[in-house]
């Protein structure tokens, strides 16, 4: 097992290939899959020839960015993962942050735990310039994980889809942080 990092409560570590049943399971829920897909769960055969195999290929080229695999450190349960990663469109030092976390961990502050660790880790080892989030204007659970992970609102857009789901009518926001502002705390 490759450990990316630890918190209190989590292991942050490499996905395998013998994560897929995890995955499958994660997105099979329809509450977690609700602010991506209206609550479609991804099919099996898409997570294993394509989601899995694009997380296992960020370790080979980046440095300290990809996905990670949370695991609760006393029971060894998966939980789901965190993503740190810049984006192609992004500018160089911009990383965004994401998360994707069981139902059955919601509300116990693992996704702010998780997040800070990486914006930490982000600015002390990898030179971030600028950590950010987005998701869905409605998803009031993730944006109360980003100001808990010191995330500040910076904006408020419209990705124009063609299939939106349920709430994609008010928008997205964009929640970010910067290395100075990241200092200050």
């Amino acid at each position: 097992m490759h450990v990316f990092l630890e918190t209190e409560r989590l292991v942050l570590r490499r996905f395998t290939s013998g994560d897929v049943d995890n995955l499958v399971e994660l997105d099979g829920d329809p509450e977690v899959m609700r602010y991506l897909t209206g609550g479609k769960p991804t099919p099996a055969e898409e997570i294993r020839d394509d989601y899995l195999p694009a997380f296992l290929s960020y370790y080979d080229r980046f440095d300290g960015y990809g996905f990670w695999a949370a695991i609760e450190k006393t029971t060894g349960e998966f939980l789901g993962w965190f993503h740190f990663r810049p984006q192609p469109s992004d500018v160089p030092g911009d990383v965004e942050l994401g998360y994707r976390l069981r139902k059955a961990a919601w509300g116990k502050g693992y996704g702010s735990e998780g997040s800070r660790a990486l914006i930490d880790k982000g600015f002390t080892e990898f030179g971030v310039r600028r950590v950010y989030a987005q998701t869905m204007a409605v998803n009031t659970g993730s944006r109360r994980v980003m100001e808990k992970s010191g995330l500040r609102f910076v904006k408020k857009f419209d990705l124009g889809l063609h299939d939106p789901i349920p709430g994609t009518e008010h928008g997205e926001v964009e929640y970010a942080i910067t290395r100075e502002e990241w200092a200050a705390r």
